[in-house]
């Protein structure tokens, strides 16, 4: 490494011990990053919810929980929305604030069912006491079943849609009248021959975007791409509509290509979200080494990516080294990053490498290597970066990181250790950013 490196690792190690701690609370939980809003920020309090792996208490292996945080007093309750559904991070609910001022959240099971699950709080503004759970059986004995639950309200507040994968490996969508209390399935939004993974957002005047692969990256070079949602069409970046939802649902490559795969760079959605304008901003990460290799023996190299659509066109950029897989099997899997949704030019980023550099970080606690957290910010539009430690010189990993829609304005990870998304020892911790 060279000198200049090294003093900036230097720097940002010492600026990293004077930052402030960040706050257990919930000392047993994981999340998936396919299921959105994991994490609401409502007026004064910040709600997300988890997956109880047991750890301390076995009785709560598999629970589906609901965590309130009130950053100013520090005060943390939980909800058991669930109980032992299910050891699986994929489980974890989404949430949504309904326009009554309620809460919804909805979950499902790892593909094992047709079931998607709800609950609803009973007042606006109290979030401790629910509604019993309700169910909606989407299809009966088609596998995989359904999970990855994503939820969103229509402009006027009416409707409430919910797109999830299942039946099948195709994303899905199924709509509410009546605030989650009963649904109805429109169908498939996307089509093709693989599964395509998708990360959503929503502008609040009717259309929802989203970014899709073609596949599993384990089975197929992934590309990424762009298109959005509105009043039933599939439309591409620039508003050319390329399917509808249901009748004719679009390929994923009919949409706007973002980033082109190739054997040696293989991309996965990460976080979407929108700017000031309403354009789309992405982050997504790329396997730069896994060319040839079986399963199991790549992921040693991936590269966080962040793009942005102009109004025109898409700007992609490799802006931040985002380390090694998480375990094998599952050679894609990184520690994940967050864009800040007030502020789509700062991103939070988990990785076990200089962002700059690509060293290993190396805990001088412990002598190895984790994942730590930074605050990476850029000043034109991508380009150039600078880059600012969150957390430094730790015993465990940091990963998953989820900055919440609204305020209080904080950030959220999980702080362990996850060897599969059915064995993990995972806290989630926060820590206010203002």
């Amino acid at each position: 490494m060279s000198a200049r490196p090294i003093s900036l690792l230097l720097l940002l190690v010492a600026a990293c011990r004077s930052a402030p701690e960040p706050m257990v609370l919930n000392d047993d939980g994981g999340w998936c990053w396919f299921q959105n809003e994991r994490a609401l920020a409502l007026g004064d309090v910040v709600v997300f919810g988890s997956i109880a792996a047991g750890r301390t208490d076995p009785l709560r292996r598999g629970d589906v929980e609901l965590t309130c945080w009130w950053p100013a007093t520090g005060a943390v309750h939980h909800v058991e929305l669930h109980d032992r559904l299910e050891l699986d991070d994929h489980d974890a609910p989404a949430l949504l604030e309904l326009a009554d001022g309620r809460l919804l959240a909805v979950y499902a099971r790892h593909g094992t069912d047709g079931m998607v699950r709800s609950r609803r709080t009973v007042r606006p503004g109290e979030l401790l006491t629910w509604e019993p759970e309700r169910t909606y059986l989407v299809g009966e004995g088609a596998r995989p079943g359904v999970t990855y639950s994503n939820l969103h309200r229509s402009a006027a507040g009416g409707e409430v849609f919910d797109f999830f994968r299942g039946p099948g490996w195709d994303p899905n969508l199924i709509v509410s009248t009546d605030s989650g209390g009963s649904w109805e399935r429109v169908g498939r939004v996307l089509g093709g021959p693989g599964r395509p993974y998708l990360v959503y957002a929503s502008d609040g005047g009717g259309s929802v975007h989203l970014i899709a692969t073609e596949q599993h990256p384990r089975d197929f070079d992934n590309s990424l791409y762009h298109g959005f949602v509105r009043e039933g069409a599939v439309h591409r970046s620039d508003g050319t509509v390329v399917g509808s939802v249901g009748a004719d649902p679009a390929h994923p490559d009919s949409l706007t290509r973002i980033f082109q795969g190739r054997p040696e760079a293989v991309a996965w959605p990460v976080d979407l979200e929108l700017d000031a304008r309403g354009h789309p901003v992405a982050v997504f990460s790329v396997q730069t080494d896994g060319a040839g290799l079986p399963r199991g023996s790549g992921g040693m190299d991936h590269r966080f990516h962040y793009a942005r659509f102009d109004g025109e066109r898409w700007h992609a950029t490799r802006f931040a080294h985002a380390g090694r897989r998480l375990y094998a099997g599952e050679d894609d899997y990184t520690g994940l990053a967050a864009i800040d949704p007030a502020d789509p030019a700062t991103v939070y980023l988990a990785t076990d490498a200089d962002p700059v550099t690509g060293v290993p970080l190396i805990s001088r606690t412990d002598g190895e290597r984790h994942r730590e957290l930074f605050r990476a910010r850029t000043a034109d539009a991508g380009d150039t970066w600078t880059f600012t430690p969150i957390t430094a010189d730790s015993t465990v990993d940091n990963l998953r990181p989820v900055v919440p829609r609204g305020s209080p304005h904080v950030l959220l990870w999980l702080r362990g250790n996850l060897s599969t998304y059915t064995d993990y020892a995972l806290e989630v911790v926060g820590l206010r950013l203002d």
